[in-house]
């Protein structure tokens, strides 16, 4: 199964950063493509986008300052299925695209894909005080996973600080 290609360009707003694609997300060759997913919805009621979108539309969301990366590229059924080599590599690369890139917003689209490319295993939700790029503002936010337990508005209440902090900007 073929990767999914990254979505970014200079001037990101924010870039969002997951584990990697789903085996649906592979198939289909859009990022957040599984229909348990909440991702979109997320991004809709928190206010980050001004309509509810869907898969097939992530690139247009370059049209919003958005961006898509993963820090493992390869489909995958589980986040389980990466390997150690894989993690190693997909942190150099990420690494690489923040330093070059510097978007507004690094938004690490759950605890785990924040601690494979931190190597810090005690993290918060929200803005890190201490990001591994300096002057990044790095971001963990809950999985959009369907298989997450925290309750979807505890979620979006998460997110919508990334949205409070670019109103300020």
């Amino acid at each position: 199964m073929s990767e999914i290609p990254d979505h970014l360009e200079d001037g990101l707003q924010i870039l969002f950063i997951g584990f990697n694609p789903s085996l649906r997300s592979g198939k289909k060759g859009h990022h957040y493509a599984n229909p348990r997913n909440n991702f979109w919805r997320i991004l809709y009621q928190s206010g980050l986008t001004p309509r509810l979108y869907c898969p097939e539309e992530d690139r247009e969301l370059l049209k919003l300052g958005y961006g898509f990366t993963n820090i493992v590229a390869r489909p995958t059924q589980a986040a389980a299925e990466i390997t150690r080599e894989e993690y190693t590599r997909g942190r150099e690369v990420l690494h690489a695209k923040l330093s070059r890139l510097r978007p507004q917003v690094a938004c690490f689209v759950g605890k785990g894909v924040y601690t494979e490319y931190s190597r810090r295993a005690n993290v918060t939700w929200g803005f890190q005080a201490d990001p591994v790029i300096e002057g990044l503002q790095e971001f963990v936010a809950p999985s959009s996973s369907g298989l997450v337990r925290m309750p979807l508005d505890e979620i979006i209440a998460i997110y919508r600080e990334i949205n409070d902090f670019l109103a300020k900007e």
